[in-house]
């Protein structure tokens, strides 16, 4: 496409039969004031020529005059003298997402950082239930194991005491075969005794029962399975003949598992009787019963552990075989 000319341009392409009136009409056009005033020498030719360079230059300077237009029309505003202060990005994404936000939006979105944050809290009810309670619940029991054993090396009255407090520790429970050494105290307090990493001795009515040292009976015993030092944790791998040892301030007292229990009522208080009906018992002698939850993280059953004194001896003779490694 040829670039747009000047009308003397225009009227020199448009005329071409009478060259006498293409004079006239030159006569009475106007010079460009961007044009070259002085008339170039020459004939025609030399004229078309000059106008061609003409046209040239001021389609140059029509296209920077629509170039500063369009610049002018780009729709930014102008800041004035008076004008308000211009807004952050951040601002601005705020007053987009304010205006945007429906109140289903907004009712989402709290319910989601509720549902989080539910989620963080029960996370950590979990790790410090599974993991700090044990971790605090064996350092209390180590401790109260080792005192336990200070107080009887230091003591010079080897005799088992007839009665203890609540709470009062007065023996230490072995399980070789599942590595547990856990101190045991009178009652079956859950905060008191079983909360701290502690075995808990069956020792007030109605649920009273006997004590290692007693010549018949059944030594009943209760203690955690899950968090809390969970000394009980599995009881339900031992086998007949797996020794079960009670350490107190002048005796060992060594029992062999003979019978397991998987699962019955809390209610069932008949499994630490003297003679505990399902043991496999079939009169009076001295038993221990160990009891604890089932299933595991749940209290909704009791799992039972049934065992026989095999072997009775001085503390001042040494550890029973079962506990020298």
């Amino acid at each position: 496409m040829r670039p747009r000319g000047d009308d003397e341009t225009v009227a020199l392409r448009a005329v071409d039969a009478h060259p006498a009136d293409q004079t006239v009409m030159l006569r009475k056009v106007e010079p460009d004031q961007d044009a070259d005033p002085t008339t170039p020498p020459g004939g025609r030719a030399a004229r078309r020529k000059a106008a061609q360079g003409v046209g040239k230059r001021a389609g140059r300077h029509g296209s920077r005059a629509r170039r500063g237009t369009a610049e002018a029309d780009d729709g930014r505003p102008a800041e004035g003298a008076g004008g308000a202060r211009p807004r952050t990005r951040m601002e601005a994404k705020r007053a987009a997402r304010a205006s945007k936000d429906s109140p289903g939006v907004v009712a989402s979105r709290v319910v989601g950082e509720l549902f989080i944050t539910l989620g963080v809290v029960m996370l950590l009810f979990v790790t410090y239930q599974l993991w700090w309670t044990n971790i605090r619940a064996h350092q209390q029991a180590n401790g109260a194991a080792n005192n336990l054993q200070k107080k009887w090396d230091e003591s010079g009255d080897n005799r088992d005491p007839g009665t203890f407090s609540p709470g009062q520790g007065f023996a230490i429970l072995y399980i070789p075969k599942l590595d547990v050494k856990a101190p045991i105290a009178e009652g079956i307090d859950k905060h008191k005794v079983l909360d701290r990493g502690m075995v808990g001795h069956y020792g007030k009515s109605p649920l009273k029962t006997a004590m290692p040292w007693d010549k018949k009976g059944n030594f009943a015993l209760a203690g955690h399975r899950n968090t809390h030092g969970e000394p009980f944790r599995y009881i339900n791998r031992l086998k007949p003949g797996d020794e079960i040892v009670i350490e107190t301030q002048s005796r060992y007292y060594t029992y062999a598992m003979s019978s397991i229990l998987p699962q019955t009522p809390p209610s069932n208080t008949g499994v630490i009787k003297p003679v505990p009906p399902g043991s496999g018992f079939t009169g009076p002698g001295r038993y221990i019963t160990l009891t604890t939850c089932t299933p595991e993280f749940t209290s909704t059953y009791r799992m039972i552990v049934w065992g026989k004194m095999v072997d009775e001896r001085p503390r001042s003779k040494g550890k029973p075989d079962a506990l020298v490694e």
